[in-house]
């Protein structure tokens, strides 16, 4: 290294040099401190490329989490949705199933009630008109006997359902529906159209048929609504000494029945007629623990004899079906009321018809065969 000396010149000369040390030494200072910024900068450039690498490697980690979520989650989509369509099945088979039901409960609904129609029965005991003309002595009235008895034949007629779109049509010689009954179809002219209708041969319902004997008794009365803390010796007493009394309109008793589980019984008079009167009262006062008011009854016995049961055709009826509603009730009637009675259609007088159109039901009764 060259070593020199600056040696002070003139006094000017001296002054440029100090200032040009003076600048040195301030652009000496200057170059440290921007060499201290750019450190600093390299190490602030250092940590941001850190926190980038960083914040990246987050971001990716957040991207593949998020990736993750969005899988599971579409899975979860396709598991619900496979559910769904699962329970709709499951729903569907169950409705198709309770749908199924009730309609299998509607026909066994209605089968109930055409058996239970089929099962009632009315019968019409006619009034007869009595005329007393003298009283009977007492051996006279035991000749009669103790009841009185009923026989009583019971018939039910037989029935077929129609349904709409049908017609009941019965001729007034059966060998007019048998000829009809070999025909397959019966082509009905209605203006410009035709009808094909089929004719049906017709099974009715079961029917039965069965008598009953019926005896009341004229000395006998069921009691029931007896109920009291006494013995039961005391209570049988207590109602026999009340229905003994005349001013009741009771009368003379041969015996008292109780049962004091039920607290019914019956009481049987030395006479007749008492038990009758009291019967159609319905009610009687009797004393036991305290004035009782009881429900009073005939004492009746009876039994089936003879039953029946039997189904069958009827011969002069046909059953018309595949019936279209082009016409009314009472027209259609009519139409194939003509068409049935021509002879040139197989046809023959005719005893009654009956039609009824679509959504409609009847329940046809028919006389015994």
């Amino acid at each position: 290294m060259n070593h020199f000396t600056l040696n002070a010149g003139s006094g000017e000369e001296g002054g440029e040099i100090a200032d040009a040390l003076k600048e040195l030494e301030t652009w000496k200072g200057k170059v440290e401190e921007a060499t201290c910024v750019k450190a600093d900068l390299a190490l602030e450039a250092t940590k941001q490329e850190e926190a980038k690498t960083k914040a990246k490697k987050d971001m990716n980690a957040a991207l593949e989490q998020q990736n993750t979520y969005r899988e599971e989650c579409t899975k979860a989509t396709f598991a619900i949705e496979g559910d769904i369509l699962r329970l709709q099945k499951e729903n569907k088979h169950l409705i198709d199933r309770l749908s199924g039901r009730k309609d299998a409960l509607d026909l066994k609904r209605t089968r109930v009630d055409q058996l239970t129609e089929q099962l009632k029965f009315s019968a019409k005991i006619p009034d007869i008109k009595l005329k007393f003309s003298e009283v009977l002595k007492e051996e006279e009235d035991s000749e009669m006997g103790e009841h009185i008895s009923g026989y009583h034949t019971i018939t039910e007629r037989p029935t077929t359902v129609l349904t709409g779109g049908q017609a009941l049509i019965t001729f007034e010689e059966k060998k007019v529906a048998s000829q009809i009954l070999r025909m397959a179809k019966c082509p009905v002219p209605v203006e410009k159209d035709t009808l094909d209708v089929i004719p049906k041969s017709l099974t009715l319902g079961s029917s039965v048929k069965f008598g009953i004997q019926l005896d009341v008794s004229k000395k006998a009365l069921k009691f029931s609504g007896v109920r009291s803390a006494m013995s039961q010796e005391a209570i049988r007493g207590h109602l026999e000494s009340s229905f003994s009394r005349p001013s009741r309109g009771g009368g003379e008793v041969e015996r008292v029945e109780y049962d004091p589980d039920t607290g019914t019984g019956k009481v049987t008079f030395l006479n007749t007629g008492v038990a009758e009167r009291l019967a159609l009262i319905g009610m009687y006062s009797v004393d036991l623990d305290a004035h009782v008011t009881i429900k009073v009854e005939p004492v009746l016995q009876y039994h089936l004899e003879g039953f029946q049961a039997f189904c069958g055709a009827p011969e002069r009826t046909v059953l018309l079906d595949k019936i279209r509603d082009v016409e009314d009730e009472e027209d259609m009637a009519d139409i194939l009321e003509i068409f049935f009675q021509k002879q040139t259609n197989s046809g023959g007088e005719i005893e009654s018809i009956k039609y009824i159109s679509r959504g409609k039901e009847l329940l046809a009764l028919f006389d015994v065969i």
